[in-house]
């Protein structure tokens, strides 16, 4: 596997380098080859280029028919601003493979609906999750490669413990504190459709353009967050509502909040979330470990999905109408 990685956002290989090393050493020992954009271990200050820049790095890396695998390093909070300079009709004629998370969602759903014949995988990042320490990122690896290797139909089953612990990101100190994994859900413990979505505030910045999918009677929303309190997890959610977005779809997988803790409101995001859907009987399964926990499940974005919350297993296939 040939993985061309870029960084649309946070300028995180030069912020982080020992963690960035670790990933790329992890990546390398399971035979993958590394092209780095043109942006590896630059800084513009929040940023890791201007946004003509980030673009070019990514479009560089579309252009070269032998990677195979574009890989975001990490998120951040500007990928939007980058989208109108990509060449999305080259990556229609020319296929990749385009994973990450986070803020990549912007990066992911302008490929979802402007180069469909791409695979967009909502999954792991180089620096932020291949930098991981074992045996968390083990996990996170084989759901990954599992997902490469069968690009028509594979069942996973989710991990057993995960954890949000804000520990050795750059050099390990001692073991994360692990958490005995659950699925919880309302209305129905199985859920099936065509599985669209990402990082709700990332969602939030293409809301109204082009990028932003369209959804149908079919599919269920996929939508995580990370380390906001309960006002903004209320107003994102909100926020679809407003749209309509809960009313087109057939169900909701809502991914584990990490570092979610407001003290003054004792709510979990899910209860916030049944608070904005009302009386509406819109199924929920939630506590998905396709988020910002980890180790992390690697999601297939347009493929037909079976959920299954009390033996958390997820059935991936290709999608047909």
């Amino acid at each position: 596997m040939k993985i061309g990685f870029f960084s649309s956002s946070t300028p995180i290989t030069a912020i982080s380098p020992e963690r960035f090393a670790r990933a790329k050493k992890f990546l390398k020992s399971k035979g993958c080859t590394l092209v780095a954009g043109d942006l590896t271990g630059r800084k513009d200050c929040y940023r890791a280029g201007s946004i003509k820049q980030r673009a070019t790095e990514i479009n560089q890396l579309i252009h070269d028919e032998t990677i195979d695998v574009l890989m975001a390093t990490i998120g951040g909070l500007n990928t939007n601003s980058i989208l109108k300079y990509i060449d999305f009709d080259y990556l229609q004629a020319h296929p990749k493979i385009i994973v990450g998370y986070s803020d990549t969602t912007a990066f992911l759903l302008a490929v979802y609906t402007q180069a469909p014949a791409c695979r967009v995988l909502y999954g792991p990042a180089l620096v932020a999750s291949f930098g991981e320490f074992s045996p968390l990122v083990d996990y996170t690896w084989t759901s990954f490669e599992q997902i490469i290797d069968n690009p028509t139909n594979i069942t996973m089953t989710a991990p057993q413990f995960w954890t949000d612990e804000q520990l050795n990101w750059d050099n390990f100190t001692q073991p994360k504190k692990l958490i005995s994994n659950h699925w919880g859900y309302t209305q129905a413990s199985t859920l099936e459709g065509k599985i669209v979505g990402g990082n709700l505030d990332t969602m939030s910045g293409i809301i109204g353009s082009k990028y932003f999918p369209k959804f149908s009677a079919n599919d269920l929303l996929l939508i995580e967050d990370a380390e906001k309190d309960a006002a903004i997890v209320e107003k994102n959610f909100a926020m679809l509502d407003n749209l309509g977005v809960f009313d087109q779809v057939k169900g909701i997988i809502l991914g584990k909040h990490a570092s979610f803790d407001d003290l003054k409101t004792q709510r979990r995001p899910i209860d916030i979330l049944l608070g904005i859907l009302g009386p509406r009987p819109i199924p929920v399964i939630y506590d998905y470990d396709s988020c910002h926990t980890v180790p992390m499940m690697t999601t297939p974005l347009g493929s037909y999905a079976k959920f299954n919350a009390k033996t958390m297993q997820v059935s991936f296939s290709k999608y047909s109408i």
